[in-house]
């Protein structure tokens, strides 16, 4: 055996004890530097330090994975910790290579480390959590739970929760096969207030809400400050459609834990969804003020704010995340949408050209080129689309597809068309781009191309109500085959039936077959949920047939109003009361 001496790196003179300080992966912040020990701090002598012993090899393959990893090879660093880990088989070197895996990621060095590590020790907690982790992401559920029931034994947090979130990206069928062993198990821990939660979880999660709270509500008469309990049933309750009761529930509970994000942050995000955006901002006031290192709820309140037209307050919070780091892509994006909304073109342009990933990358980038084009630049912002695109290949289906519909947009249809067709043959499988270019020939009078593309769409996707509902729409107006038109809406509106758009077509194409009292029936519906000045046109034309010309002139009237210069509406009121006139 080769005894390591203290005159290499003290980084590895102490990997077996504390690991090293001085490798960080790209996740990982340094470890806190502690204040020297008063003794050591006066110069006195400190009792020797007994370092564990190492075979060459093992110091070798240390040492070069430091020097990797202050040359930023994480990945060299990991192969060479692992390989360490398994030559000593000392639990310092394990643990740290374990952390080094959990920096980047690496699922299949975790695994690996775990089994050696349960080899070592195998009443290690840690290793036993990272193993049901991994058995998770393997699909090897009895696995998981068998580490989990080993926890529970050793008296530790078998963190069933956490592998019940986990399973949300599991196939239905293994989520279901996840609850019987949850309820399998529960059986058997009756006393387990922690599996019994999470089996509520699970339950809910598999789409099952009211046997979930009827489970929660047992668990909480035994357990009724048990507060992610509590947190759970309110979620319950909203979720079943008891939304007063849950509103009543949380308000109660937060009151009762203030110190509860989890179930304030809940709470919150209810009372939007039930439009109380006053009450919202109220409660995310309170979560700011208590919470202010937080930066989802910041957000959170920013956007309340911004519901409530409370514009500086949401500029101050999102350029606070900005300056922070957090959120950046969301924060330049919601400050783009404060100052499109207060009509500055050029700082909500300078806004959407900052957020560079995320969810909002597209919407911005669409918007801004939008701005662009509103301000007589339409050639920049395509030519911006275009590098884009060249620059970032990977993305060159959404990048198209944008571009089409910023030219439909600003009604350059042929070129719009021209950029879709060549979109088409690239990606003939993207129902969205092909949909644009059956919308692009229509408006050219191309029937016969538009009507293809639109089957096309249908074939593939069979419950697509929007494709249906457009293919009715053109047949109706564009050709007598009112049969044919009417079936493709009536498949529509069975799979979308408030949808103002297809209720209108239904109105329309009963019209025309001479159906005046149901196609009404129809028609009103579609102007009540929407006021379109197309709808307009076909509601007046339809009340105009009945006699009731005063009522058509109210509704054109409104449509006008939002549109002058409306094609299909101007032209319907001319044809009609010309035709009157005479």
């Amino acid at each position: 055996m080769y005894k390591f001496a203290p005159l290499l790196t003290s980084c590895l003179i102490a990997l077996s004890l504390t690991g090293c300080a001085s490798l960080t992966g790209p996740n990982e912040e340094p470890a806190e530097q502690k204040e020297p020990a008063p003794a050591e701090a006066a110069g006195e002598q400190q009792e020797a330090i007994e370092y564990a012993e190492f075979e060459p090899e093992v110091l070798y393959l240390l040492l070069s994975g430091e020097i990797a990893a202050q040359r930023g090879r994480y990945d060299i660093t990991l192969v060479n910790y692992l390989q360490a880990a398994k030559l000593s088989r000392d639990k310092g070197v394990i643990s740290r290579a374990m952390r080094i895996a959990q920096s980047l990621n690496g699922d299949n060095a975790q695994q690996q480390l775990a089994n050696l590590w349960l080899e070592v020790e195998p009443d290690s907690v840690e290793a036993h959590r990272i193993a049901a982790i991994q058995a998770v992401k393997r699909n090897e559920l009895e696995a998981a739970l068998g580490h989990m029931e080993t926890l529970m034994d050793l008296g530790a947090d078998a963190d069933f929760d956490a592998l019940a979130i986990m399973a949300s990206n599991l196939p239905p069928e293994r989520q279901a096969e996840l609850l019987a062993l949850y309820k399998e198990m529960a059986e058997q821990h009756p006393e387990s207030v922690e599996l019994e939660y999470s089996t509520a979880l699970l339950l809910k999660m598999n789409g099952s809400p009211d046997e979930a709270l009827s489970r929660i509500d047992a668990l909480l008469e035994d357990n009724p400050n048990f507060q992610p309990g509590i947190t759970l049933k309110g979620d319950l309750l909203y979720q079943t459609g008891q939304k007063r009761e849950a509103l009543d529930y949380l308000l109660t509970n937060t009151r009762r834990y203030p110190s509860n994000r989890q179930m304030g942050t809940l709470y919150g995000r209810v009372l939007i969804n039930e439009g109380e955006v006053r009450a919202a901002q109220d409660e995310f006031d309170r979560l700011v003020n208590q919470f202010p290192d937080t930066p989802g709820l910041r957000l959170s309140h920013a956007l309340v704010a911004i519901e409530n037209g409370e514009t500086d307050l949401a500029r101050e919070d999102l350029t606070q995340l900005i300056e922070e780091g957090h959120h950046i892509s969301e924060a330049n994006y919601y400050l783009g949408r404060i100052e499109d909304g207060e009509g500055n073109i050029q700082p909500a342009i300078n806004y959407y050209g900052r957020v560079a990933e995320g969810n909002f990358y597209f919407s911005a980038l669409a918007r801004k080129s939008a701005l662009l084009a509103e301000n007589d630049q339409l050639d920049e912002a395509v030519s911006n689309i275009r590098n884009l695109r060249e620059a970032n290949p990977a993305q060159d289906e959404n990048y198209r597809l944008l571009e089409v519909n910023l030219l439909m947009e600003q009604e350059e249809e042929q070129t719009a068309l021209e950029s879709a067709s060549r979109a088409v043959e690239l990606y003939p499988e993207n129902i969205q781009i092909r949909y644009a270019r059956a919308m692009l020939l229509d408006m050219q009078g191309q029937t016969a191309p538009a009507e293809e593309d639109l089957q096309l769409i249908i074939n593939q996707d069979p419950g697509n109500s929007v494709a249906l509902n457009a293919l009715g729409y053109i047949l109706t107006t564009k050709t007598d085959r009112l049969d044919e038109a009417r079936n493709y809406i009536e498949r529509a509106l069975a799979l979308d039936p408030e949808n103002p758009a297809i209720l209108d077509s239904m109105g329309w194409v009963l019209f025309l077959e001479g159906d005046v009292e149901q196609a009404l029936d129809y028609l009103s519906r579609a102007w009540s949920e929407y006021t379109d000045p197309e709808i307009a046109a076909h509601y007046g034309e339809a009340l105009w047939t009945t006699g009731a010309r005063e009522q058509a002139r109210i509704i054109w009237k409104e449509g006008l109003d939002m549109d002058p210069d409306h094609e299909i509406l101007r032209e319907t009121i001319e044809r009609l009361t010309e035709s009157s006139d005479n």
